[in-house]
C-alpha cells in the first residue's frame, strides 16, 4: 500500500498537506526527522501513517494522558489498533495491553516518558523484546530549559536512540524558536535529522488584540457572536479560571474552570465534557491544552498577557483546527507585563532570566504594534509574510488620522520635564494635573505640571501607546518601566516635526481567504445531532467521529451515493463502512423533500501542496501553491477555480513574488496602468486598498494595487 491510498483508506484524504508526505518518506527511509509544523497542520499524520505501513510497533512519546485517550480513541475509531499505558490503568488492564503487544495486535502505543525511564521500570526492557520499527517524540519542545514548556521527565529521552539505535525517531512540535530547535537536536542524540519546518500562517484565525478596560462586559461583547461556539478563555490565575467560569455560568453560559491545582478526576470529567460538546466554555490557565485536538474550538481568548509569543502561538492554535474562520482575541494591560516580569525571572540563572525577560518583551510589542499582527508572529518564527494580512484587527481597520502635534509635544515635554525617570501612570497623572499625594510637591511646581487637563485618562495611555508605536517614546525594559525619549523626539520638541495620532477607527468585516460556501443549515444541524448520537454509541467526543468541516461539506455539496461520500473530508474506508449509511441517508432525505440535486462536481479538490525544506523568507504553503501553478501555465481565473478560491486571493498570494523580486510586475499590471496607481499610492499610503480603489475606479482592480504596492515596497519607495 502507498502512503496516498493509506491516507484514503485510514483518515478519509485525498492529498497530504504542508510537507506530510516527505516527512513520511523519510521515515519510510528509516532516517530520523525533526518537524516544526503549526498547531492543526496534521503533525500527528506524520508518524500515524508510517505507522500502519511499518512491520511492527510505532512507540510514541506524550506528555499528557489525556492526549493519549485522544489520540487512541481516534486511531481506533480509524480502524488502526492503538493503546496506551499510562497511570489512569488498571493492573489488568496493563496486563491485557502487554499481551496484545506480544502478539502483534497494536500498531502504535502511547507513553509518558517517566514511565520508560523512571526508577524501577522495567518497561524498556519489555519493548527491547518487541518488534520496534518507529519512535515518535511529541511536543518535543518540553526537552529545552528555553522552550516555553520545559518538563524535566523529557530529559530522559536523551537515551532512547542508544537503546533502540536503528530504529527512526520523528520528533514533532509546534513550536520552537532558533534556540529551542538547536536543543532539541542536541539532547535527542538524533542521527543526521532531516529538518522540516512548514509555514507557520494560520490563514482561517483572525487575530485581535484589545486595551483591557472593563474585561467582563469586553468578554461579554466578544461572546455575543459565539453563543453556541466552542471557546477557550486563558487566565493568568487558578482563582481567576474559578471566579471567571463563576461568573459566566451566572450568564447563562456551559462553563467550567481547569488548572493544575483541581482534583484529577474533576480535571479529567471536566475535559472529556468539553470534548464532548457538553460544556461549550473552558476557563483555563495554561496548564490546559497540550495537544487537545478538538478541531471545533471556534475561538481562544486571552485575558491576561502570555508570557512569551511561542505559548500565545500555540494557545491560539487550538482554535480553527478543522480549517473553519475561528477568532483569537486577546486583552492587554500593561500592569500584566509588569507582573510577568516577576515570573520570568530564574533563580541563580541570569542567562535564562534574560532570554525569558526578552521573549516576554517581544510578547509586549506584539500587543502594543501598530502594523500587521500575523506578519509580526510569522517574522518571529523566521517566516516572511507581507505587511498587510486582511485578517488581524490591524488589517481590518480604517484609521483616521488628526494632526496631534501639540499633543505629541506635552507628552514629551513632559517626560522631559520629570528627567525621563517615571512611568507612564505618573506621567499622565502629572499631565492631567492630579493632586494626588503621589505627585512630587517640586513637580506641581512645573510649568508643564496639569497642560493635558482637558485630555482624558485613557485616551492619554492610547495617545502613549501610539507615541511609543512610532518610536517618539521608549518605554524601558526593567522591573518597573521608565518612559523615556528617542532621537525621533527632538524634531517634535523643536516643532520641525508633525505628528499623527489616531482620530477615530472603523473596523472592516473579515472575508475569510478560503471562501466559505453556503451551506444547508437544517440539514447540518439534523447531520451534528447524528453525529453526536454515533458518538455517545462509541464513547468517543463527537469530532473524533467527524469534524465540524466534514459535516460542513456534506450539508454543501450534498452527496447522494457512498462513492460520493468518500470524497467528503474525513470519510476513510473504515468509517464509511461503519457510519456512511447513517450520514448518507438524511442528506438524500433532505434533498429529496426540497427538491435539490448533488452539487459534488462543484467541490474542488485538495490539491497537494509541494514539499520545501529550510527556514527563513518562506511564502506560505498556499502562496506558493499558486505560485507554481501559475508558473505552469495557468491564468489567475484558472488557478481561483482549481483551487476554490477568489481571484483576488490568488493576485495577492503572486503579489508576495512581485515582493521578493521573483516575479515582475508586469506580469499582472500593464505598464500604461503603473503610473496612476503609484500617484495614489504615494499620496494615500498603502496601509488600505479601499481607498485607493475607490480613487482609481473600476478600470483598475484589487490585484493590479497589491502588485504595485509589492513591486514599491520591494524598491524600497514606500514602507
Amino acid at each position: 500500500m502507498t502512503p496516498i491510498q493509506a491516507l484514503q483508506k485510514y483518515f478519509g484524504y485525498s492529498a497530504f498537506r504542508h510537507q506530510q508526505e516527505e516527512i513520511i518518506h523519510h521515515i519510510l527511509d528509516k532516517k530520523d526527522v525533526l518537524t516544526l509544523m503549526p498547531t492543526g497542520g496534521g503533525k500527528s499524520l506524520c508518524y500515524q501513517l508510517p505507522a500502519v505501513l511499518l512491520d511492527g510497533l510505532t512507540i510514541v512519546i506524550s506528555p499528557l494522558i489525556a492526549l493519549m485517550k485522544d489520540q487512541v480513541d481516534a486511531l481506533n475509531v480509524n480502524g488502526i489498533p492503538a493503546a496506551f499505558i499510562n497511570s489512569s490503568q488498571s493492573t489488568q488492564e496493563q496486563i491485557d495491553i502487554s499481551t496484545r503487544l506480544k502478539n502483534n495486535q497494536i500498531k502504535l502505543l502511547y507513553l509518558a516518558p517517566e514511565r520508560l525511564f523512571g526508577k524501577d521500570s522495567k518497561l524498556i526492557d519489555f519493548l527491547k523484546t518487541l518488534p520496534v520499527s518507529l519512535i515518535a517524540i511529541d511536543e518535543a519542545h518540553c526537552i529545552s530549559h528555553w522552550g516555553h514548556d520545559f518538563r524535566p521527565e523529557y530529559l530522559m529521552l536523551s537515551g532512547f536512540k542508544l537503546e533502540f539505535p536503528n530504529v527512526p525517531v520523528i520528533a514533532l512540535t509546534a513550536t520552537a524558536d532558533k534556540l529551542t530547535k538547536k536543543d532539541i537536536l542536541e539532547k535527542l542524540n538524533l542521527r543526521n535529522p532531516a529538518v522540516f519546518v512548514s509555514s507557520f500562517n494560520r490563514e482561517n484565525i483572525t487575530y485581535r488584540v484589545l486595551p483591557k478596560q472593563n474585561s467582563f462586559s469586553q468578554l461579554l461583547a466578544f461572546l455575543e457572536d459565539h453563543k453556541e461556539d466552542s471557546g477557550i478563555i486563558y487566565c493568568l490565575s487558578r482563582k481567576s479560571t474559578e471566579s471567571l467560569a463563576a461568573d459566566l455560568k451566572d450568564a447563562g453560559f456551559l462553563a467550567e474552570p481547569y488548572h493544575a491545582g483541581l482534583d484529577n478526576g474533576v480535571k479529567a470529567r471536566t475535559q472529556e465534557a468539553f470534548l464532548r460538546d457538553e460544556v461549550r466554555i473552558i476557563v483555563a490557565t495554561i496548564a490546559f491544552g497540550m495537544g487537545i485536538n478538538k478541531s471545533n474550538v471556534r475561538y481562544v481568548v486571552h485575558m491576561d498577557l502570555p508570557k512569551n509569543i511561542e505559548g500565545y502561538y500555540q494557545e491560539t492554535g487550538r482554535a480553527g483546527r478543522d480549517g473553519l474562520p475561528s477568532d483569537a482575541m486577546l486583552l492587554f494591560s500593561p500592569g500584566d507585563a509588569i507582573k510577568l516580569k516577576q515570573f520570568a525571572m530564574v533563580e541563580d540563572n541570569p542567562e535564562q532570566s534574560r532570554i525569558m525577560l526578552k521573549k516576554l518583551d517581544d510578547m509586549v510589542n506584539y500587543c502594543q504594534l501598530h502594523a500587521c499582527r500575523r506578519q509580526y508572529l510569522l517574522k518571529y518564527f523566521d517566516e516572511d509574510f507581507p505587511p498587510n494580512c486582511g485578517s488581524c484587527d490591524f488589517c481590518l481597520t480604517e484609521f483616521k488620522m488628526f494632526d496631534a502635534t501639540l499633543i505629541a509635544q506635552k507628552a514629551l515635554s513632559a517626560v522631559a520635564r520629570l528627567k525621563e525617570r517615571f512611568g507612564s501612570v505618573y506621567v499622565i497623572d502629572f499631565l492631567r494635573g492630579s493632586r494626588s499625594e503621589k505627585i512630587r510637591p517640586e513637580h506641581k511646581e512645573l510649568k508643564t505640571y496639569g497642560i493635558g487637563a482637558e485630555i482624558s485618562k485613557p485616551e492619554w495611555q492610547r495617545y502613549f501607546r501610539e507615541l511609543a508605536a512610532q518610536g517618539y517614546l521608549q518605554v524601558t525594559d526593567d522591573m518597573y518601566p521608565v518612559v523615556k525619549l528617542t532621537p525621533k523626539s527632538e524634531g517634535v520638541l523643536k516643532g520641525t516635526e508633525k505628528v499623527e495620532l489616531v482620530a477615530s477607527q472603523v473596523i472592516e468585516e473579515y472575508q475569510p481567504a478560503t471562501e466559505v460556501l453556503p451551506y444547508e443549515a437544517p440539514l447540518l444541524a439534523e447531520l451534528r445531532n447524528i453525529r453526536r448520537d454515533i458518538a455517545q454509541h462509541e464513547n468517543v467526543p463527537p469530532y473524533i467521529i467527524l469534524s465540524d468541516a466534514g459535516l460542513q461539506e456534506m450539508a454543501t455539496y450534498l452527496p447522494q451515493s457512498l462513492d460520493e461520500l468518500r470524497l467528503i473530508s474525513g470519510f476513510g474506508d473504515i468509517k464509511l463502512a461503519r457510519y456512511g449509511r447513517e450520514f448518507l441517508l438524511p442528506v438524500k432525505s433532505y434533498s429529496e423533500k426540497n427538491g435539490l440535486s448533488s452539487k459534488m462536481k462543484h467541490k474542488v479538490p485538495k490539491r497537494e501542496r509541494k514539499a520545501k525544506t529550510g527556514s527563513g523568507n518562506r511564502a506560505s504553503d498556499t502562496a506558493q501553491e499558486s505560485f507554481t501553478l501559475y508558473r505552469a501555465g495557468n491564468t489567475v481565473t484558472e488557478i481561483a477555480t482549481q483551487r476554490g478560491l477568489s481571484p483576488t486571493t490568488i493576485e495577492g498570494h503572486l503579489s508576495f513574488y512581485i515582493y521578493k523580486g521573483e516575479m515582475d510586475v508586469f506580469e499582472l499590471v500593464t505598464p500604461e496602468k503603473m503610473p496612476a496607481i503609484k500617484d495614489v499610492v504615494e499620496s494615500y499610503g498603502a496601509e488600505k486598498l479601499s481607498p485607493i480603489k475607490e480613487v482609481l475606479g473600476d478600470d483598475f482592480s484589487y490585484g493590479e494595487i497589491k502588485a504595485v504596492v509589492a513591486w514599491m515596497r520591494k524598491n524600497g519607495e514606500i514602507a
